[in-house]
């Protein structure tokens, strides 16, 4: 596996493998309503490239084939964290989220984790700050603000 920093090319194939996730690994989780919500197939891809590019992103890949990607604020704010759904349980989340969490001298990182995330954030060292639910397009969303203290 290679990770590397995103580049602008990455998006629309980031954005694909965050929808294919949603839909194939967060059923388990989530209802067929939830994960419409969550991701209709319809990222705004200059939003996300921006974000991407404000933030450091990185992506991993395997024989050239991007399978996991994820990003991180610099104030600590890990924003998103996604594996595509034929590589889980390889490591690939690890990875990421072992070097994101060290891209910013930060004492606290913090995410927005959904129910499929939590046991990998729990076993991180992560701690539950409070449930919540998102709304997305009239549907709520259960998830959990989680944070790690350094």
């Amino acid at each position: 596996m290679q990770i590397r920093s995103y580049q602008a090319a990455d998006c629309v194939h980031l954005a694909a493998l965050f929808h294919q996730t949603v839909h194939t690994v967060n059923v388990a989780d989530y209802t067929a309503a939830q994960c419409d919500a969550w991701s209709d197939g319809q990222v705004d891809l200059a939003a996300w490239h921006r974000s991407f590019s404000q933030h450091h992103t990185l992506v991993a890949l395997i024989d050239h084939e991007i399978v996991g990607f994820g990003d991180i604020a610099p104030d600590g704010y890990l924003d998103r964290l996604y594996v595509h759904h034929a590589h889980q349980r390889q490591g690939i989340a690890t990875a990421l989220c072992d070097a994101l969490e060290q891209a910013f001298p930060v004492m606290r990182i913090y995410t927005q984790a959904s129910l499929t995330a939590r046991p990998f954030f729990l076993q991180r060292g992560y701690h539950v700050l409070q449930a919540q639910n998102v709304l997305r397009k009239g549907i709520l969303l259960p998830n959990l603000l989680m944070e790690k203290l350094r």
